[in-house]
């Protein structure tokens, strides 16, 4: 009997998909529940996992996209397993040896697309130029052999000096004088790549083109002196991991100080909708992450509800499954203020791009030492740039400037003002 897949709804409002990779090849033989394809929806990439154990016949390419509901694939489900091992599905030696195939499967075409054939179909050698398109080719004559000698040294092509010897022979002295073309390829590789951008990739693409467009984005930029944090963690944080299981990073007093924040000023945690505002009394934060598909932003529920502990573990099961490729649609669907830190990648500032429909986005960066002055002396100090992307049409200069001042006054200030002066009780020790 033939089963036909078909492709299952990832998620409310999304119609349509797109076949990111096959993991299995027409004519292979597939164990139920094994994933057999990779697709890319608007908001995430998810495996799709095979229905029943059979022969496979593909009926969509990569790169096709799909409807909800359209017919990708065929399993014959009356088709033997390998080496005549039919029918035992629940057997687990069974379910082995067709296990063991696939990977020798897959093996395979991994060793065929690291073969140099595979490899040179994926670079596009440079095409040699012709007579015509040499317009600088001079007729001439044969080159001495100390003028090959000069212009091999120096990559220079023959056919590109002009000889005043006698026929047009090239001497030594214009071997000297002449000089390599400004569009003539030099040596090595000039291959190139083209492939098509994941539909991930291009509906991230869309929403930062219309975020420029659509809203008035400014950025404010403040600078936090990370020495009471970095105290802190170096007092707590084995005891903190020894006993929670998870680190005390910076993304719990980030978080727990942007939502003090987002409380004072509540026109950040704000959006528009047509020609009304949308205020919350919640804070959801959205934490962006790097993904292997590219960047995705998995949502902290109820921040204002969790402890330094709870902001950890949530932190480092959303960053895990958006590695892993198992993040859902609906973790990443919300989110009233988010949270990126391209310090991590090393970067010392930047004006992040809001995330819509949200109306503001802080950016944290990397800490370096840096000389300051405190209390009239120079010091030298752990120092954080930090910068806040706003909609200017619903936050004013007031509400943005003051909300980034009272994030840099709760990360200078973490134990009065994040931990009420407990610091064991805050980080439940």
């Amino acid at each position: 009997m033939a089963l036909e897949m078909k492709v299952p709804s990832p998620g409310e409002s999304i119609t349509e998909v797109e076949i990111a990779q096959w993991l299995v090849e027409d004519g292979d033989y597939v164990t139920k529940d094994q994933a057999i394809a990779e697709v890319d929806s608007d908001k995430a990439t998810l495996e799709l996992p095979a229905e029943a154990s059979g022969i496979i016949t593909l009926k969509a390419e990569e790169g096709d996209t799909v409807e909800v509901g359209q017919v990708v694939c065929l399993i014959d489900t009356d088709a033997p397993a390998p080496d005549g091992n039919a029918d035992n599905e629940g057997d687990e030696g069974g379910k082995g040896n067709a296990a063991m195939d696939v990977d020798k499967q897959r093996d395979q075409k991994d060793q065929s697309a690291d073969s140099p054939k595979a490899a040179a179909k994926t670079e596009t050698p440079s095409k040699p130029t012709t007579p015509a398109q040499k317009q600088d080719t001079y007729a001439t004559g044969s080159a001495s052999p100390a003028a090959k000698k000069i212009l091999a040294e120096r990559d220079i092509d023959a056919s590109q000096v002009k000889g005043t010897g006698k026929d047009g022979r090239i001497t030594k002295a214009d071997a000297l004088d002449a000089k390599p073309s400004m569009g003539t390829p030099g040596p090595g590789s000039r291959g190139e790549e083209r492939k098509k951008l994941s539909m991930l990739r291009r509906k991230v693409a869309e929403r930062l083109v219309s975020v420029k467009n659509e809203t008035a984005m400014l950025t404010t930029f403040n600078e936090v002196n990370m020495q009471p944090i970095f105290d802190l963690r170096n007092q707590y944080k084995e005891e903190f991991k020894s006993k929670h299981g998870v680190g005390l990073g910076f993304m719990s007093f980030f978080t727990l100080a942007c939502v003090r924040a987002l409380q004072m000023y509540p026109a950040v945690n704000s959006m528009i909708d047509g020609k009304e505002m949308i205020s919350y009394d919640f804070q959801d934060i959205s934490i962006a992450v790097s993904g292997p598909k590219g960047l995705m932003v998995p949502v902290i529920r109820n921040a204002e509800n969790l402890s330094f502990r709870g902001v950890e573990s949530e932190v480092k099961r959303l960053a895990t499954r958006a590695r892993d490729g198992q993040i859902t649609v609906d973790e990443m669907t919300g989110g009233t203020f988010t949270i990126t830190n391209g310090g991590v990648f090393g970067s010392m500032l930047s004006t992040p791009i809001i995330n819509p429909p949200q109306s503001a986005i802080l950016g944290m960066h990397n800490i370096v030492e840096r000389p300051i002055v405190k209390d009239g002396n120079i010091i030298v100090a752990p120092i954080m740039y930090v910068a806040l992307s706003y909609d200017h049409r619903i936050i004013d200069g007031k509400e943005s400037v003051g909300f980034l001042v009272a994030v840099k006054e709760a990360l200078e200030n973490p134990e009065e003002l994040l931990m009420d002066n407990k610091v064991k009780k805050a980080l439940e020790l």
